[in-house]
């Protein structure tokens, strides 16, 4: 399943960024995009369309961390501290690829395709919101392969 593809596809169809994020990622947590996706109909254009916030593509990306690395009972601080190192970090690897993780940010900047997505460039990806979706969607799941990998070790 190219979830890359996928998620480009959601976005044409009217989901906003955060919910084509999680749509196509919701396999890696074991959900159905029918579950995820109502749960981020908020979270895009920077939190209800003001651009203000995060980019919706990451909130997107961090409903699945989450899901997939829980911190699913209050006293397990070890749980806690994982899916805040997650979320962390996956922020980091968007902000690297586009120099800010805002939305009306990167709305200004309008950041292009380079060799820093290449999902991107395969998909011939050219609107703004396409770009950070197919991005975010590339970064997420290196980011949890990575993580299943060293928890298997």
């Amino acid at each position: 399943m190219d979830r890359c593809a996928l998620a480009y596809q959601y976005h044409k169809e009217g989901w906003n960024c955060a919910q084509s994020v999680a749509g196509a990622c919701a396999d890696l947590a074991g959900r159905t995009p029918e579950e995820v996706m109502p749960l981020l109909g908020g979270f895009g254009g920077g939190i209800g369309g003001s651009h203000e916030e995060v980019c919706g593509a990451v909130s997107g990306g961090v409903l699945i961390l989450s899901l997939c690395f829980p911190h699913a009972q209050g006293e397990d601080q070890a749980a806690k501290r994982n899916i805040y190192r997650l979320a962390k970090e996956f922020r980091q690897r968007f902000y690297e690829v586009f120099g800010h993780s805002r939305c009306g940010d990167l709305l200004r900047a309008r950041p292009g395709v380079t060799e820093k997505n290449p999902a991107a460039q395969r998909l011939g990806v050219t609107a703004h919101c396409d770009n950070m979706i197919v991005t975010a969607v590339e970064q997420l799941e290196r980011l949890v392969q990575e993580e299943r990998e060293t928890a298997a070790q």
